[in-house]
């Protein structure tokens, strides 16, 4: 795995050469926390970027895209060989976009215009700020997608997700977790709720669910992913990672190997 670098906008690749545009990343490769003084999108064509913040974590498959605002700290890990196209937003075209941290899908023109102005040099005066006015407004009009998973600030709610976080499939109930955390059970369920907007459940499906786009993303079949990250039979995870991703897990897959060898 390489090395993390500190990082600065725009970050550098190991050999020195500045990360942005277009690159391919090697499984693993990681950024640390960095400020941009501009906004920022991160497509990951094919593979999955990882974006972290004090917020938490944004994970975005090769079919989503990340946005991060100006001077908004922020660290990257991709997984799989990553074809990650960044594009640098001006300060006078954010304000169009929320002011967090987000994830949102990828349209086919969203798509390609991204592709197209990471790919092209611009022929003519203004191309490319035309084509990314374009991307601006085609992520305005998109729904955030429900793949951030929020950062605890609780001592004893940080303490139970840490242990979710260091084993995904680790099979405590909220009791359990309680008794480990010096909480109730009641107490950490009011806090799942009021500090990070979600059930205990829910946020344990979303964390097992950002280990096994990673997962799948190098090569692990559908059961033993499943199995890894914590789910007693396949079924279930192929319903809970539908419902949270928006495709089965083998479909993801597919399209995954189809957009690397495209």
């Amino acid at each position: 795995m390489p090395k993390n670098r500190h990082a600065s906008s725009p970050p550098s690749l190991p050999d020195g050469t500045k990360l942005q545009g277009a690159a391919r990343l090697p499984n693993g490769y990681h950024l640390d926390p960095h400020t941009h003084a501009e906004g920022q999108i991160v497509y990951a064509a094919a593979g999955v970027l990882a974006t972290g913040t004090e917020r938490g974590t944004w994970v975005a498959p090769a079919d989503r895209v990340t946005w991060t605002p100006p001077r908004f700290s922020h660290s990257h890990r991709f997984y799989g060989e990553t074809d990650v196209r960044l594009v640098a937003v001006p300060l006078d075209l954010c304000g169009k976009l929320v002011d967090h941290p987000s994830v949102f899908a990828v349209s086919p023109l969203l798509r390609e215009a991204l592709l197209a102005l990471t790919d092209r040099p611009e022929r003519r005066p203004g191309a490319h700020r035309r084509l990314l006015t374009v991307i601006v407004d085609e992520l305005a009009d998109s729904a955030e997608e429900f793949l951030h998973l929020p950062e605890a600030g609780d001592d004893r709610l940080r303490a139970a997700t840490a242990l979710l976080r260091e084993d995904p499939a680790r099979p405590d109930t909220l009791t359990e977790l309680g008794r480990s955390a010096g909480a109730s059970e009641r107490t950490l369920s009011r806090l799942f709720h009021a500090e990070l907007g979600m059930s205990f459940h829910r946020w344990r499906t979303t964390l097992r669910i950002h280990h096994a786009l990673a997962h799948l993303t190098d090569g692990m079949s559908v059961t033993e992913t499943a199995v890894t990250c914590g789910w007693s039979n396949p079924s279930s995870f192929i319903d809970a990672f539908t419902e949270i991703v928006g495709q089965t897990p083998g479909r993801y897959q597919a399209d995954l190997l189809r957009n690397t060898r495209s």
